[in-house]
């Protein structure tokens, strides 16, 4: 929220006032003498707030005498004060068509009225808020069947949203929350604006002095709008067929230390929504903290921490236990590993295909667990790569053993080969059935993501079935010795508290 002066046009006294952000960085760089403020009104001044809507670049041309909505009998300070108003607002043609910015004018008025003919800079307090936000345009995945026709027949392709292909990466178009919290900060206490930080400081407004060189020495009354609840899948994209919006306003008074917290993580998650990319994982957040009952909010904290702590202790036992494998291979089935390695792979790559719900977290674990994934195939045998005129390629590569097996190691590799091909009797078959299934009723955006998508779903299915191999390995050999029970333990728990956090999560592209 910004200040911008009322028009002239009005016959509105001017009344300037100075960033106190400006006088912050300003004593900050010259290392100047504390700035000390306070309120230019005391709590208990009757006040009364007129909200207009713009789309000027400034509030020069601001015709005060016709205001939106007037609220009349504020009492500076007064908790016990709330006031909401539903407005239906028509959207201006240069915000619907030329993405044009679109502001609230707020002035506050001492002594109340709407009549503010007369009044000095000490009597009108005016900011300014931006009610469209801009953000990415959202990437419209189009669907389609890859063989045959839908069922609902053949579509007006002028009707449908653009495919994700048809939108430039960084397109931002303006977005509209049919929410506004406008907070007014109960405070008169003083001052330091030298000590404030930005998020704070940009909320402040500094009565500029009568001498132009002089330092402020009061502040106008806080109008902090709190848009730290606002969800991005809430708020609605601009376009042109956009004629009307509805804006349910809401008006409470806020201590300042609820300001300062707020003001703070409001820029705080915009930061880092904007280096994570969608910032769904940060929606969630707020969701559950909005939507959650305490004790269940507490218990997901718990479990949330138990969650990771059990991931890093699995990790970690599993990288010691095959740090060591190499001089004993008995109970080791290759083709598990390079099964879940293939696993590993494809749902990385299903995670990255649909990458604007996932979150980078997800997909850095994820490729972290591919990389420890295929380093255990070097602890087992060797990976050569010849040249093979015979290929289409020119190259061939080969697993050869490490060093000479012992008898229970060649009979561990005779176990592995008899496992998986028992499994594949099954597995194929599912696989190929379920790839059919999916090419003729299931829509996809093109060949590429029903591979990967296809490929992702029959794991989820049977993912059972890569544990089998192992399975008979074991049995074979009469032991479990060479299997890192403590790993398995920790997955185990980190799986069981991996179900909880989703049931209780809407977001699920944003827990491991």
């Amino acid at each position: 929220m910004q200040w911008l002066g009322v028009g002239q046009s009005a016959n509105q006294p001017s009344t300037d006032t100075t960033s106190a952000g400006q006088a912050s960085q300003s004593a900050s760089s010259e290392k100047a003498a504390p700035i000390k403020v306070t309120p230019i009104w005391p709590l208990g001044t009757p006040l009364s707030m007129l909200l207009y809507t713009s789309t000027a670049v400034d509030s020069s041309d601001l015709d005060v005498t016709k205001p939106l909505l007037v609220w009349d009998g504020l009492t500076f300070g007064d908790y016990k004060d709330i006031r909401e108003a539903d407005l239906t607002l028509n959207v201006p043609q240069n915000v619907r068509v030329h993405n044009a910015s679109w502001w609230m004018d707020i002035i506050l008025v001492k002594g109340g009225g709407i009549d503010l003919v007369g009044k000095g800079q000490d009597e009108v307090a005016l900011y300014r808020k931006q009610l469209t936000r801009f953000l990415p345009k959202k990437r419209v995945r189009k669907e389609k069947k890859l063989i045959g026709h839908d069922d609902d027949g053949d579509e007006d392709e002028n009707s449908l949203e653009p495919a994700v292909e048809d939108i430039p990466p960084q397109t931002i178009i303006g977005h509209w929350s049919n929410n506004l919290t406008l907070t007014l900060v109960a405070d008169d206490s003083e001052w330091d604006l030298s000590e404030l930080e930005t998020p704070v400081s940009q909320h402040i407004m500094a009565v500029r002095p009568a001498k132009p060189d002089a330092t402020p020495s009061q502040i106008y009354p806080i109008v902090f709008a709190n848009d730290f609840w606002l969800l991005k899948e809430n708020m609605m994209p601009i376009n042109d067929t956009l004629k009307t919006v509805s804006l349910h306003i809401n008006y409470h008074t806020l201590s300042k230390w609820k300001f300062q917290v707020y003001s703070t993580m409001t820029v705080n998650f915009e930061q880092a929504a904007q280096k994570q990319g969608s910032g769904v994982e940060l929606d969630e957040v707020k969701r559950m903290l909005t939507e959650t009952s305490p004790w269940l909010l507490i218990t997901t904290g718990i479990v949330t921490v138990l969650h990771m702590l059990f991931e890093f202790l699995a990790f970690s036992s599993d990288i010691g236990h095959w740090r060591k494998k190499d001089k004993d291979l008995v109970g080791v089935s290759l083709n598990t590993i390079l099964t879940n390695c293939f696993v590993q792979l494809v749902i990385l790559l299903y995670l990255q295909d649909s990458s604007e719900e996932t979150s980078f977290m997800i997909l850095f674990t994820q490729g972290i667990g591919l990389m420890v994934e295929a380093w255990k195939i070097t602890k087992v045998v060797e990976i050569k790569v010849r040249q093979d005129p015979s290929k289409l390629i020119g190259y061939t590569v080969s697993f050869e053993d490490k060093k000479e097996l012992s008898e229970d190691e060649k009979k561990t590799q005779e176990y592995d080969r008899l496992a998986f091909r028992l499994v594949s009797y099954f597995a194929i078959p599912a696989l190929i059935g379920y790839t059919i299934y999916s090419l003729l009723y299931e829509t996809h955006r093109g060949w590429y993501s029903f591979i990967v998508s296809t490929l992702a779903q029959a794991i989820y299915m049977f993912g059972f079935v890569q544990l089998v191999p192992q399975l008979i390995i074991n049995y074979k050999l009469k032991s479990v010795a060479h299997i890192p029970m403590k790993a398995m333990m920790y997955k185990t728990l980190s799986t069981v508290v991996d179900d909880f956090l989703r049931s209780v999560s809407r977001c699920h592209g944003c827990i491991g």
